[in-house]
């Protein structure tokens, strides 16, 4: 016997799939020698609550659902300083953690790779009170996830959140911000942010460079100043699909820490999901923070 697990899953995540494929997801668990203890989630922050209240009674923790679940998960787990490891199995629509971690979208093989794993230790990022897992971003699109319904996500899969990013495409808020980071100060009027430990963010590879390691420490910010004419505006997009920096209208680095501010407050999204409004944030990457079961 392994041990006892914990298993939460979202079931309206990605059309409800896992609802055909619960049994045999069970089964895995059960003949790679675990205990296992079936939660499914009751609404928002369930995920969260459960995390926090069983991790100390059993010895792995398994998630399904999307980013949002998954995010609820190992928040509910740092507040509590639990190091109980985990495996995801990714079932929404967009899953850019497992994506990044070449964890299988085929939810069986996820659970057997989980039952045949080995440990990784990623890094997780501490944002003001609350945690991220893979971005934090402000600005242009970054409302998109939480404005568009769980059936339409289900549905369009990647091209709903370009379809509600794209209806408002004319009509950009600027944000002036001081962004305080490795010693410096990057000021300037920013359309969008993203703080990322991720290799794909919204389905979309390339737009945070080749270079990204889930483990050393580091975040990969990304900060988009406004375009003031299609000229500039083209410049943007072709950095973002090529993958290069040689550009003066984005901003990007590495950094650990960050501190950023500005002389109002502006909507962040956290993972995919609502992150409050904030006039100044503090973001820290808590190294090799959580243990998670992969088999890349």
């Amino acid at each position: 016997m392994k041990g006892r697990m914990l298993f939460i899953f979202n079931p309206r995540s990605g059309k409800g799939q896992i609802r055909n494929k619960l049994m045999d997801i069970i089964d895995v668990f059960v003949k790679g020698g675990y205990e296992v203890v079936v939660h499914p989630t009751q609404g928002a922050k369930d995920a969260e609550k459960i995390a926090k209240s069983m991790a100390e009674e059993v010895d792995l923790i398994v998630c399904s659902g999307g980013d949002g679940t998954l995010d609820e998960v190992v928040t509910g787990l740092m507040e509590i300083g639990a190091n109980v490891p985990l495996g995801y199995i990714p079932a929404g629509s967009t899953n850019d953690f497992a994506s990044s971690l070449e964890i299988p979208r085929d939810m069986v093989k996820a659970a057997q790779d989980i039952v045949d794993g080995h440990l990784f230790s990623v890094d997780v990022g501490s944002f003001n009170e609350d945690n991220f897992i893979y971005v934090a971003a402000f600005g242009m699109f970054t409302d998109v996830s939480y404005e568009t319904s769980q059936d339409l996500k289900n549905i369009l899969g990647h091209l709903a959140y370009v379809m509600e990013g794209a209806k408002r495409i004319f009509d950009i808020k600027t944000y002036h911000l001081c962004v305080e980071a490795n010693g410096e100060v990057h000021e300037g009027d920013y359309i969008y942010g993203m703080i990322t430990n991720s290799h794909s963010i919204g389905g979309f590879r390339n737009l945070v460079g080749n270079d990204v390691e889930m483990d050393d420490g580091l975040f990969e910010v990304t900060l988009i100043k406004k375009p003031k004419n299609p000229l500039e505006l083209n410049e943007i997009i072709a950095a973002l699909i090529n993958a290069y920096d040689d550009t003066n209208m984005i901003d990007a680095f590495k950094a650990n820490s960050l501190y950023i501010h500005g002389d109002e407050a502006i909507s962040w999204t956290l993972d995919g999901e609502f992150g409050g409004e904030h006039k100044e944030v503090r973001i820290k990457n808590r190294k090799q923070a959580l243990d998670i079961l992969i088999n890349s």
